[in-house]
């Protein structure tokens, strides 16, 4: 009988460790036939701006938006993030990348040799870009300057600190759905290369975004103040108020953008007036 619970045991231990070796693997994606002359660097640095990367990964007080430097500290209830060094630097930042290992970044938040990122990274919104825009990007970003600063790694207590665990997390929460029924230009904008909803969306137990509290308002992640519900009762705003706010900071009661929401205006602000009602009309339309 002994005998028998333990070949059980063993068996049972064997596959509990298959499982999650297999749902923790790296993931693959079918190589893409990239061609800087098939790209458009407009567009590229257009999106670019719309995704807000510089937002992020400037040094802190830095006012050159395209030099990715990255240390910028963001502290969270699972510890410190430190954003990366992203420049074109071949030792410090991702100047050795090719391609693919971009595209792999952005679709499966996953470094070239496999590892998962942290969903700081959001990943989970910049996974619905297309497949031409990541091209493009990825044009402009081989124009970005580099910067030979060193960032150490993140600081996070052992629990958290497993990047392998990520890949529990990704196969639980990370969806290549858009959560509006409506899938359009407005609908790619928030919840693709905005990513609004990273901030102003309030987050479950194990940092996953609440889908059925969608853009409702959320607690700041250092745990000091709350972010504001950007959805259609929460803003109570008109169209036309929503595209003045994008585009100058101001609110109808007349404060500003502030904090990290003003580097958002000064990139909403850059956007065609197409695309401004776009995000306007996705706010109005979100209940």
């Amino acid at each position: 009988m002994r005998v028998k619970i333990i070949i059980s045991t063993l068996i049972a231990s064997a596959f509990g460790i298959f499982l999650y070796l297999t749902v923790t693997a790296p993931k693959s994606l079918a190589v893409l036939d990239y061609s800087a002359e098939t790209s458009d660097l407009s567009n590229g640095e257009y999106i670019f701006t719309a995704a807000g990367c510089s937002g992020c990964h400037i040094e802190e007080g830095s006012k050159d938006k395209y030099l990715l430097a990255g240390g910028q500290k963001f502290e969270t209830a699972f510890g410190t993030f430190k954003a990366p060094n992203i420049s074109n630097s071949v030792e410090f930042g991702i100047g050795a990348w090719e391609f693919k290992d971009f595209y792999n970044a952005l679709k499966l938040g996953q470094s070239p040799n496999g590892e998962h990122y942290f969903p700081t990274f959001p990943y989970t919104a910049y996974s619905k870009m297309t497949d031409q825009d990541i091209m493009d990007l990825w044009t402009f970003w081989k124009t970005l300057p580099s910067s030979d600063a060193f960032i150490s790694d993140h600081d996070l207590p052992f629990l958290f600190s497993s990047r392998r665990n990520i890949g529990i997390w990704k196969t639980l929460y990370m969806s290549d759905k858009f959560v509006s029924s409506e899938v359009d230009r407005g609908t790619y904008l928030v919840e693709a290369l905005a990513h609004c909803a990273e901030c102003h969306t309030p987050r479950n137990i194990l940092g996953a975004l609440k889908f059925s509290e969608w853009l409702e308002g959320a607690q700041d992640p250092s745990g000091k103040g709350r972010i504001p519900g950007i959805s259609t009762e929460k803003l109570a705003w008109t169209e036309d108020e929503i595209i003045e706010y994008l585009s100058s900071g101001f609110t109808p009661d007349y404060d500003v953008a502030g904090g990290k929401m003003a580097s958002v205006v000064e990139n909403t602000s850059k956007l065609s007036a197409a695309d401004r009602s776009s995000i306007a009309q996705y706010l109005l339309r979100i209940k």
